[in-house]
């Protein structure tokens, strides 16, 4: 896997914090930091997730691709998942995750809960990359409902 990240500080002066990645997939995502009062120079404009947030963005399109594949496989009517994420960091640098809860909405007919409930901790426990790293340094926690449709 790849990826490419630049600084896209205006030319000639270099000033603001934003990003652009190209992935290996070709695929390009802009970053930004969050503006700085005290030092603009050192601050971003606004204009992008900041890259934690990406991380933690990343997190939940892994986690979800992983709960509707499980449940597709296991022959379940799975029609829509989403997954909220609210995550905590260390006050202190490396400002690491310390705390992520991940709230899943799963969307289907007669999906047993049982199967939801095993596909999210398969994920965790198993598949997911992201969540597995970071559960290195987060308390993670999950919680689900279930919408028949």
């Amino acid at each position: 896997m790849e990826c490419n990240v630049t600084w896209t500080g205006p030319a000639g002066t270099r000033s603001g914090m934003g990003f652009v990645a190209e992935t290996g997939s070709g695929h390009v995502l802009a970053m930004d930091g969050a503006p700085d009062e005290a030092r603009p120079e050192n601050g971003g404009r606004n204009l992008a997730p900041r890259p934690m947030e990406t991380v933690l963005a990343g997190t939940g399109g892994c986690t979800a691709y992983d709960v509707v594949l499980i449940l597709k496989r296991g022959r379940h009517a799975v029609s829509g998942c989403s997954v909220q994420l609210k995550a905590e960091r260390a006050d202190a640098d490396p400002k690491v995750f310390t705390r992520i809860h991940m709230h899943f909405t799963v969307r289907g007919k007669g999906l047993p809960a049982a199967a939801v409930e095993r596909a999210i901790a398969m994920s965790h426990e198993k598949y997911c990359s992201a969540s597995i790293m970071l559960a290195k340094t987060a308390a993670i926690t999950t919680s689900f409902e279930l919408i028949e449709g």
